[in-house]
């Protein structure tokens, strides 16, 4: 095999981690509703079986490279397929919330680790002409796994409905939030296997003194003497680090790296609190709100899927010759621009049952307890939803909250369409990718391991809150206002960008440091 295929071929082998953790992050989406009801949710506890999953990955990505250390990146790499597979089995039968939570937060544990290891393990192999494409394929994995997700959760939907012998003896119809999260079950094993194919990392081995067996991994992946070169290198690079002290968090917030560090931690929190785990996690949801139905709004999140693929393919061919600044200016004043929109669309909605439509309900519910409803027009989804339980009770509203909204809302869904889709294009252009890049490049050697894990920590914290409070916004403050607080942000979000932040494309990290972090 040529050196070449071989890194190729263990770039995607090990990049696998990444179509897990997309899959496994938004394959929740399509179950949302399926288990609001059978395990009888609040909001908010709704909230948290989606949001557990960060809160677990949050706590691998802290321990998982120390680990990775100390046991080696493939050993990491298969606990983390086997974490994915318990998780998959642990959800699909889970007997009760309880045992559902439990087994999303296993798979964050997976999460976190593939996360963080993967694309460590594929820097420490890749030849340097090859290192930033081939660890691209890990960020495009992940990408992957979400649209995958979103066309696995419409499909075992359709076959629920299927008249297939096959299908209905699978039980798909009456298991399909159970099929939606076992399936992850068989892309977990596959990782599992196809790992034993990767050789140890040879950085690793190298840290470990096995200087042989590192040098005859290398030289599969580049010729003798550029082998040589590196493990000589790494040997070299080792001698240094062991002679430098370990660096206390205080040494963030001193004022030499007070700039750097207020551009790292508000870029960071504005990736999360635009919103966009709101569309991964509950894109189904959302497209329901504007009265589309439930099989339309999942094909309309293999959507969400496809346009966040394709835009961070383009972001990844740009990023380095447009720049990181104006890809954030564009990408951002869309995110803004969109969620008026939805917020728009939503207001100018109103909700009117009547005679005609309530004949078309389901037969479960019991149309002289809706009746006196026919004819009002309610100007809000709140007002709507509050009048709906007051005629047909908590249990029943909520079973049928979907076909509700769509036989009584009068509104643009192709605004709703456009808005979800433009936002998910305008974050996959720019905060998306962008926000690691700018996380490797405005800290100074000296404490960008430490920086980038404390503002990573601080985007995950967003991202917990933004996954575990969206229900209860949508419930409480509306479909509206939700996504005008998410536009206010990213608006306040763009003034910075354009005031303050730097270019830092085509300059060296050296450069960098000394035009950033105030000596």
């Amino acid at each position: 095999m040529g050196k070449n295929k071989f890194v190729v071929l263990v770039a995607l082998i090990v990049a696998l981690g990444g179509f897990l953790m997309g899959f496994d992050a938004s394959v929740i989406s399509g179950v949302n509703k399926f288990v609001e009801l059978e395990f009888d949710l609040t909001k908010l506890e709704l909230g948290f079986a989606v949001a557990s999953l960060t809160l677990t990955a949050t706590l691998a990505m802290m321990v998982a490279g120390p680990l990775s250390d100390r046991i080696g990146r493939k050993k990491v790499l298969f606990y983390a397929a086997a974490l994915y597979f318990v998780s998959a089995i642990g959800s699909a039968f889970a007997p009760s919330y309880i045992v559902l939570v439990v087994a999303r937060m296993i798979g964050g544990l997976g999460v976190g680790a593939s996360l963080i290891i993967a694309p460590m393990y594929i820097a420490e192999i890749a030849p340097p002409e090859m290192r930033g494409r081939m660890v691209s394929f890990n960020q495009l994995n992940i990408v992957i796994g979400i649209s995958v997700a979103f066309f696995t959760n419409y499909m075992i939907l359709q076959l629920g409905d299927s008249s297939a012998s096959w299908a209905q003896d699978l039980k798909f119809g009456e298991y399909n939030w159970r099929w939606m999260l076992g399936l992850e079950a068989l892309p977990a094993i596959i990782y599992f296997f196809a790992l034993f194919a990767v050789p140890r990392s040879p950085r690793w081995l190298a840290m470990k003194g096995e200087y042989g067996e590192a040098l005859d991994v290398m030289k599969r992946a580049v010729d003798e003497e550029e082998a040589e070169k590196i493990i000589d290198s790494v040997k070299q690079s080792m001698e240094e680090e062991s002679h430098q002290k370990k660096l206390p968090i205080s040494e963030l917030f001193k004022p030499a790296l007070r700039f750097v560090l207020t551009i790292g931690l508000v870029i960071g929190i504005l990736q999360q609190i635009t919103g966009i785990n709101s569309v991964f996690f509950y894109a189904p949801m959302i497209f329901e709100q504007s009265g589309i139905g439930t099989d339309a709004s999942f094909s309309q999140a293999i959507l969400v899927g496809l346009i966040n693929l394709v835009f961070t393919i383009i972001a990844i061919a740009l990023i380095d010759k447009l720049g990181r600044k104006p890809l954030l200016i564009g990408g951002v004043s869309g995110i803004v621009v969109c969620m008026f929109l939805l917020a728009y669309g939503f207001n100018n909605a109103s909700y009117s049952l009547t005679n005609d439509s309530i004949t078309q309900l389901p037969a479960d519910i019991n149309r002289e307890q809706i009746a006196p409803l026919s004819g009002q027009v309610f100007e809000s989804d709140i007002s709507f939803k509050e009048a709906v339980r007051g005629a047909l009770g908590e249990d029943i509203a909520r079973q049928y909250e979907s076909e509700l909204i769509t036989a009584s809302v009068s509104m643009n869904a192709w605004l709703i369409l456009i808005g979800i889709l433009g936002f998910v294009a305008s974050f996959a252009v720019s905060l998306g990718p962008v926000m690691w890049v700018l996380f490797s490049e405005l800290f100074p050697n000296w404490i960008r391991g430490l920086a980038i894990s404390f503002v990573g920590l601080v985007n995950s914290g967003v991202s917990f809150g933004v996954q575990q409070f969206f229900p209860w916004e949508l419930e409480n403050f509306g479909s509206s206002v939700t996504f005008l607080i998410y536009g206010i942000f990213a608006a306040l979000g763009l003034i910075f960008i354009v005031m303050k932040l730097p270019e830092t494309k085509g300059k060296s990290l050296e450069e960098l440091e000394s035009i950033l972090v105030k000596t």
